[in-house]
């Protein structure tokens, strides 16, 4: 599977958890003049832009999650920001990321960062 379908189908297993844990999906692929979020979600307290990270060694030294550096943190950020202006909400955001591994269409293994960074 080459990196597209591989980041899509990562993208897609997130999605199924997130509904499949009492989470509607808001948007997935968002796109601004900001920057992209791969999925943003909400339950009843929480608005979460979810960065999904998906590899294909769930052997490999360094985490998926380690992929979200500070520059794509504060594009992230930024459009968050961007769709709260478009979409108001009471609800509180939240940055998670999701880092899926698999091998071929079978996943290895999902793990689910809440919070794993702050806009502060």
């Amino acid at each position: 599977m080459n990196t597209a379908l591989t980041g899509a189908f990562g993208e897609l297993t997130v999605g199924r958890y997130l509904r499949e844990n009492g989470y509607n999906i808001i948007a997935s692929n968002y796109r601004c003049r900001f920057g992209e979020i791969d999925i943003i979600a909400g339950d009843r307290h929480n608005i979460m832009f979810v960065e999904v990270k998906t590899r294909s060694n769930p052997d490999a030294a360094i985490k998926a999650a380690d992929a979200v550096d500070a520059g794509k943190i504060k594009r992230i950020i930024a459009a968050a920001n961007f769709f709260l202006t478009q979409y108001e909400t009471k609800l509180q955001p939240r940055f998670d990321v999701a880092e899926v591994y698999v091998d071929g269409t079978e996943v290895k293994k999902l793990n689910y960062i809440k919070n794993a960074y702050s806009a502060d």
